[in-house]
């Protein structure tokens, strides 16, 4: 019998980095924003990032359903949602520490992906955005019928915030929620580049890209779309549950189609598939929007004119640009030599 041959013998597909030099960059890169707090000393500036960490989070884990795996799951800002009320009623009403209530509401997001996916199982195209559209509006309005926990149109106010021992984390200037934000993306990021290159990961592409020949081949429509939602749900409701906790309050908002638009222009924007360009894109979006802030209405127009401009040219987003922007140093740098 023929050994089998070991994982680290396969060469990388043409065009894909190693997981080595891929690890090597993500490790430089976020040493890189490890250290803007030392450079970046104001805390508004520094709230601008930690906005951008937790859009990155979000961003980032949608493109994981809806770019590797095709679904057009718009209830995935509902996921958000569900994040930050959980967070908020588990520490005002049950009592239970913050740290274990963030973990709790990742959980809660997760087992309500697995639940709105179920009626989608064997549908496509607009039937799953209808499906997954409707299970927001309904996670809405069991938000808004609760009004005696949640607030209703009010909201929550005076949620727990989080906490390092003795340390003062409202007046630190923000050093420390950049920091947790900061590792939350890590980890994040992480999981979701390591699933991407999984077994895993090339069963949501081959269903995403031929389903008859991937059902052909042994994947389970069930048993990956369960793993595509169930995946980009955990860490999109710890995002939720920092959010609430990094704010202090809870709002009907964030179920809201303005914050499902920018969500959803950072994945298109970072380019699809990617899972950095959704990143990349949290970044160029929140910083720019902010830069604007003095245009008023101006500002969504600008920002949507930047979005259409890069599409037109680069379909494939900021990571293909990027990507054939390297290629390009690369070729130019070969033949010169």
């Amino acid at each position: 019998m023929t050994a089998p041959i070991p994982a680290s013998a396969i060469p990388a597909s043409p065009g894909r980095a190693s997981w080595q030099k891929e690890a090597v960059a993500v490790l430089i890169a976020f040493a890189v924003l490890a250290l803007l707090p030392f450079v970046v000393t104001d805390s508004y500036s520094r709230h601008v990032l930690i906005m951008a960490f937790i859009y990155a989070v979000v961003a980032s884990n949608w493109d994981l359903s809806l770019g590797y795996g095709g679904v057009f799951n718009f209830g995935h800002l509902a996921l958000f949602g569900i994040g930050v009320y959980a967070y908020g009623l588990l520490t005002k009403f049950a009592g239970i520490d913050p740290w274990v209530a963030m973990a709790l509401s990742g959980i809660i997001a997760t087992i309500a992906a697995i639940v709105v996916t179920i009626p989608i199982l064997r549908l496509k195209g607009i039937y799953i955005i209808l499906v997954t559209f409707g299970f927001a509006q309904l996670v809405m309005q069991v938000i808004l019928s609760q009004s005696d926990y949640t607030g209703g149109t009010q909201g929550m106010v005076r949620i727990q915030t989080l906490y390092l021992g003795e340390h003062n984390m409202i007046r630190d200037g923000k050093f420390a929620y950049f920091y947790i934000a900061l590792a939350m993306l890590f980890l994040s990021t992480v999981f979701l580049r390591a699933l991407v290159r999984s077994r895993i990961g090339a069963g949501i592409v081959a269903l995403r890209d031929n389903e008859e020949y991937a059902v052909s081949r042994g994947v389970s429509i069930v048993r990956q779309r369960i793993v595509t939602l169930a995946a980009s749900a955990f860490f999109t409701g710890v995002a939720g549950a920092f959010y609430a906790a990094y704010q202090r309050n809870a709002s009907i908002d964030v179920f809201g189609m303005s914050l499902a638009t920018i969500i959803l222009s950072m994945v298109l924007l970072g380019g699809t598939s990617t899972i950095y360009g959704a990143i990349l894109a949290s970044f160029v979006l929140t910083i720019f929007a902010e830069a604007m802030a003095d245009l008023g209405a101006w500002r969504p127009i600008i920002t949507a004119l930047l979005i259409i401009g890069v599409m037109l040219v680069y379909p494939t987003g900021l990571a293909g640009f990027i990507q054939s922007s390297w290629n390009g140093v690369f070729r130019r740098a070969k033949s010169a030599n």
